[in-house]
This record gives structure tokens, C-alpha cells and sequence, in this order.
């Protein structure tokens, strides 16, 4: 018999724990490939002492330093412990082939689409961080600013009208992406992925921004990136 999967996240103060977009997509995964899984919820500022007690690898900051990281994921039933998010999307690819989330081969193809989409996200994330610190305890909130400010340098909550107009344009920018395709998905009518990764950058705005921010994202596309968010949930069976 199956043994659960092991999902490693941090947690926030709201409902439910759960914030931070890596993590939630290993989730989303798992989710729709019906693989059984539980969640050890990791206090933020203990992330890196709770990553080296189980032996997991650090991930690797833009000056070369070690960060350590979640999601990290321990599957018992092959010994098997690995970080980061599209590398655990990658094993349980390889590892659960059923219900495929790279279908006809697209791994590469979908790992670009990943690093481009992260590229339209990342001149906002100053202010989606300030949003983010707001929903974390306070020691939390401290490490969190001190950790990511290493490489997001601050403030973060100047130029906050600025961050949601380039937010904005990086959406139109992956809308036209999508217009190029016939069906609901990325890949058309083949759901894979690229839809996961969009949409739990999405449930990360859900999460943390305020109610009418929340609202005006949704309206952006005519409504396209709250309706995808529900329909990546629902074929994950998350909804």
C-alpha cells in the first residue's frame, strides 16, 4: 500500500496556513494526480534549521549563497527527499506518470514558460511582498523582510502604484499567450503544468492582497485570471 507523500510548507496567520506559491503547486500536483499527501507546516523563521534537521538540499541565492527553502517533499515510499518546486514537479512526472502535467513531452517547453512567467511577475514583488509580511506573526514577518530583502532590497512599498502597472502589463502579456491557444488551458484543451504555475501565483494574490486588490486583478482580461484560478482548482479537485 501507498505510503502519503510528505509536503513540507510554511504557514501564515490566516485560515487555513497555507500562502506561498512553490508550495502550493507540488499541492496542486499531487491533487490532481490523486497522490495521497500530508502538509508539515514549517514556521517561517525555522526554515532553514527544520530543512537541515530532515537533510534537504539548499537552493542557491542570485549571489551564490545557500538558501534553504519550501517546498521541500519526502516521498517514504522511494526514500527519495527533494527541493524545490519544478523539481518536485519533475520527479512526480517521472516518479507517478499518471495523469500526466507534462503531456507530449513538454517539460522544457513548460520550464521556459515558467521562467518567463516568473520574469512578468517579478517587478511587482516588492509590493506583493509588503502584503505577504502583512499575514505572518510578527517574528515571522521580521525574518521574512530580512531574508527576501537580500535580494528584493527595500523598501518595498515605495513605488506602489507603479508595482500594480507593471503587474498588470505582465498579465496582458500572458493573456496574449493564451489567446494563441484554441482551448481552456495553455496547451489548448490538454491541461498540464503551465496552468498550475499560473494559477498558484494567482491563489498567492487571493491569499494575501486586500479585498478590492483581489478584485481588481480579477477584473484584468475580462475577468480571465479569477475564472482560471477556479477552473485550475476544480480540475484539482481543490475547489
Amino acid at each position: 500500500m501507498m505510503q502519503p507523500l510528505v509536503l513540507y510548507d510554511t504557514l501564515c496567520t490566516l485560515p487555513g496556513n497555507n500562502f506561498s506559491p512553490n508550495p502550493a503547486k507540488p499541492r496542486f500536483v499531487m491533487s490532481y494526480k490523486g497522490l495521497p499527501f500530508v502538509t508539515l507546516w514549517v514556521e517561517y523563521s525555522e526554515i532553514s534549521i527544520a530543512m537541515k534537521a530532515i537533510g534537504a538540499k539548499p537552493n542557491k541565492r542570485s549571489d551564490g549563497s545557500d538558501v534553504y527553502t519550501v517546498p521541500v517533499l519526502s516521498d517514504p515510499n522511494t526514500g527519495v527527499l527533494i527541493s524545490d518546486s519544478l523539481e518536485i514537479a519533475s520527479y512526480l512526472e517521472k516518479t507517478y506518470p499518471e495523469k500526466p502535467i507534462f503531456p507530449n513531452n513538454s517539460e522544457p517547453l513548460i520550464r521556459a514558460f515558467d521562467s518567463a512567467h516568473f520574469s512578468l511577475i517579478r517587478p511587482a514583488l516588492k509590493s506583493l511582498f509588503t502584503r505577504t509580511a502583512e499575514v505572518l506573526s510578527p517574528p515571522n514577518a521580521k525574518f521574512f523582510i530580512k531574508v527576501r530583502s537580500i535580494d528584493v532590497p527595500l523598501p518595498w512599498d515605495a513605488k506602489y502604484d507603479e508595482d500594480w502597472n507593471l503587474l498588470e502589463k505582465g498579465y496582458n502579456t500572458v493573456y496574449e499567450w493564451h489567446q494563441k491557444t484554441d482551448g481552456n488551458w495553455f496547451m489548448g484543451d490538454t491541461f498540464s503544468y503551465a496552468d498550475i504555475v499560473v494559477a498558484c501565483e494567482l491563489l498567492w494574490y487571493k491569499r494575501v492582497l486586500k479585498e478590492d486588490e483581489w478584485v481588481r486583478i480579477s477584473s484584468w482580461n475580462g475577468g480571465k485570471w479569477a475564472q482560471h484560478l477556479a477552473d485550475v482548482e476544480k480540475e484539482c479537485k481543490l475547489a
